[in-house]
């Protein structure tokens, strides 16, 4: 079998060497990141940093990427606040009815639902949820979030995905991209001003 038809076969299957490439040239997979910060100096160097940096990250500070149906900003990761190595949070907001990419990842995820109300699909199953609830995305789970109503939804999301990464469990993948079209509503929806 050539490297031809292998790689033929694998992408009718989903399966076998580079099935875990992303669908596309998308700016999350290309863009240079840093995913975990290095050690070094000596201890006092280093415990002096942690007592050293800020303790609250006020998410207003951040801008909003993405569009037109979901938005994010990070807050807290290894690239951005040092006062963490191993945890990151960041916050969505889904506008009217609008969804994300359809994906998975090795590390488990929290979501706190601010406001609004959804539902995701977990390998297929659908899990709904409201406002003050906590939703769990375990380990190498595909998922999707979706807002099930007009008004918008907002979460938090908490993950140790630099922790995963740095133990060099890296698997990361889209199913779907995002969607790059949008309803008229859609299209209108601005992320909230005072997250």
């Amino acid at each position: 079998m050539d490297d031809t038809t292998q790689n033929t076969e694998t992408a009718e299957s989903g399966a076998g060497p580079g099935h875990n490439r992303p669908a596309a040239d998308w700016a999350r997979w290309t863009k240079k990141r840093t995913f975990v910060r290095a050690l070094e100096g000596t201890y006092g160097e280093m415990m002096g940093q942690v007592y050293d940096v800020p303790r609250v990250y006020p998410s207003r500070d951040h801008k909003w990427h993405g569009g037109p149906q979901s938005y994010g900003k990070e807050i807290i990761n290894p690239a951005d606040a040092p006062v963490a190595q191993s945890i990151e949070t960041h916050i969505k907001a889904f506008g009217p009815y609008g969804t994300n990419v359809n994906h998975g990842h090795l590390n488990s995820a929290a979501f706190y639902v601010m406001r609004g109300r959804g539902y995701d699909h977990h390998d297929g199953v659908r899990h709904d949820y409201d406002a003050g609830d906590m939703l769990m995305v375990p380990n190498g789970v595909v998922h999707q979030h979706f807002n099930d109503d007009k008004e918008e939804m907002v979460v938090l999301i908490m993950k140790a995905k630099p922790l995963f990464l740095f133990m060099h469990m890296v698997f990361q993948k889209t199913v779907k991209m995002p969607p790059s079209e949008a309803t008229k509503e859609q299209l209108d929806y601005v992320p909230p001003t005072d997250l």
